[in-house]
Formats: structure tokens, C-alpha cells, sequence
């Protein structure tokens, strides 16, 4: 008997230099209840470990996110914060954009349409 693998797809790589002041993270496939641990973790490295507190979170490849993905965000949005960064959401495809709407996400995170205008809004250098 063929087993078929019907686990969710799920990958999130950091695109910016390792030394970058921005840590741009592309986020591809479907982040829901199975794969919320796994992205949980990695933004854990990125902004404990590593020191990261400017994040800018590129949607593009994302095509499904449940109430676990989301609550990955709203679970670090405050730490992030508090060490005097922000997260901000770009390249959202429509569908999940709506979702976020919906739940009042704009009111908590800035959204970009682009990458390059998500990190233009941390300013400096």
C-alpha cells in the first residue's frame, strides 16, 4: 500500500543578508495549525537569537494562513516591539489580504504592496 503525503506545505527563508539591519523573510505554501510550530520557532531565532527586531514579512508565495499563522504574529508582534522594531507585512496575495482585513490586521500592522516599500518604511539606513 502507497502511503500519499497530504501534510501541508510550508517554507519561510530569510532573503536579507546575515548582517542586514531589515531581515526580510519570504514566506511560501500553507501556514496553518501543522506548520505554525515550525514558522513560531524561526521567527524565534530571528528576533531572540539572532537579534533581529526589524522584519519585513514578504506573503508573496504564501497561499493559505489560519488563525494559528496569524497568532504566531500577533505573539511576537509585542516582543518585537518592545526591543524597538516592528514587523511589517508586504506582497500579500488578495485572498489572504482579505482574511487579514476581515480580522482587523491593518489596524495592527502596516501593510506594503512591495518589499522594497515595506523596508523604505523603517527609514535610516
Amino acid at each position: 500500500m502507497q502511503q500519499e503525503n497530504h501534510a501541508p506545505r510550508f517554507a519561510v527563508e530569510e532573503r536579507s543578508e546575515a548582517h542586514a539591519r531589515i531581515a526580510i523573510l519570504a514566506l511560501s505554501g500553507q501556514l496553518d495549525a501543522h506548520t505554525a510550530p515550525e514558522f513560531e520557532r524561526f521567527l524565534e531565532t530571528v528576533v531572540r537569537d539572532e537579534g533581529k527586531h526589524q522584519l519585513v514579512l514578504d506573503f508573496n508565495g504564501l497561499e493559505y494562513i489560519s488563525s494559528a499563522g496569524l497568532g504566531v504574529l500577533m505573539g511576537l508582534i509585542e516582543e518585537v516591539r518592545a526591543a524597538g522594531g516592528d514587523m511589517k507585512l508586504a506582497s500579500l496575495p488578495d485572498k489572504i489580504y482579505h482574511v487579514l482585513d476581515l480580522l482587523g490586521f491593518p489596524m495592527v500592522f502596516q501593510i506594503f504592496s512591495t518589499v522594497p516599500e515595506a523596508e523604505a518604511a523603517f527609514g535610516g539606513s
